[in-house]
């Protein structure tokens, strides 16, 4: 087909006319919220008990009565753990000294926050028991569990304000690691294979916590002054909690006595 330069002349007319009718581009909007500086995370203040005021705060946990008799715990379903131990939950010393109870500031330290815990609390499985029963431990602070036995064990604690996890443990093998990041009284700890093992873990954003030993005695130091709650938790007694008032660079005494 012959194409004469008056239909050539043509085209181009229509290819500019068409060219003619795109539409031009949008500039786009600034966004003001991406213009706006990101804000930075403020330093935390950790709160420091001055030495000239810090006071102490002892007491005795008791329990008044007869004590349960220890209960006999079945090993037989495992070879490796010793048969027909005793397991004794009221455990009380001289006097009716309680052992085994947590004790700690439940209120009056709102607001402060302290220094991290840089040292880990060791929670260990021995002759296929948790070693000790009661601990506790800061929001944040590393719990290492050991497997002391020549069985393997499975630990898992069953927290309510904390992730729950459960994780298998071979006899010789390395230290398990964990955090529980909020507080919590009280965590309950289970071996997945052995029914019988228990343990309990006390979770505080604070550094005022004690375990009562035999004879049930505890004491918090370097407590600054202030009025505080005080709670002391036992796995089969249940809590009891008293108001305390401490004086500067004194020392106050709190007891709690279970019926």
């Amino acid at each position: 087909m012959k194409v004469t330069r008056r239909s050539m002349a043509g085209l181009a007319a229509v290819a500019l006319a068409a060219c003619g009718d795109r539409p031009k581009p949008v500039a786009e909007k600034p966004n003001p919220a991406a213009e706006k500086p990101v804000p930075q995370a403020q330093p935390v203040e950790y709160f420091h008990v001055e030495a000239s005021t810090a006071a102490t705060l002892g007491g005795r946990v008791s329990f008044h009565g007869v004590p349960p008799k220890p209960r006999l715990i079945s090993m037989d379903s495992d070879a490796g753990c010793p048969q027909t131990p005793y397991e004794e939950h009221v455990v009380t010393g001289k006097g009716g000294g309680l052992a085994n109870a947590f004790v700690y500031i439940q209120s009056g330290l709102e607001g402060k926050h302290f220094e991290p815990a840089k040292e880990a609390v060791r929670l260990d499985q021995h002759g296929c028991m948790f070693v000790p029963r009661i601990i506790g431990i800061r929001a944040g602070q590393v719990l290492e569990v050991k497997n002391s036995d020549r069985v393997s064990h499975n630990i898992h604690p069953l927290p309510r304000n904390n992730y729950e996890w459960n994780q298998q443990q071979s006899p010789e093998s390395p230290d398990l690691e964990h955090k529980f990041p909020r507080p919590e009284i009280m965590i309950r700890v289970k071996c997945n294979v052995h029914s019988w093992m228990r343990a309990y873990v006390g979770v505080v954003d604070h550094p005022y916590f004690a375990v009562t030993g035999p004879d049930g005695h505890f004491e918090l130091k370097k407590l600054p002054p202030g009025d505080y709650i005080v709670a002391a938790w036992h796995e089969d007694l249940g809590e009891l909690k008293q108001p305390v008032h401490v004086a500067p660079s004194g020392s106050s005494a709190v007891n709690f006595s279970y019926p």
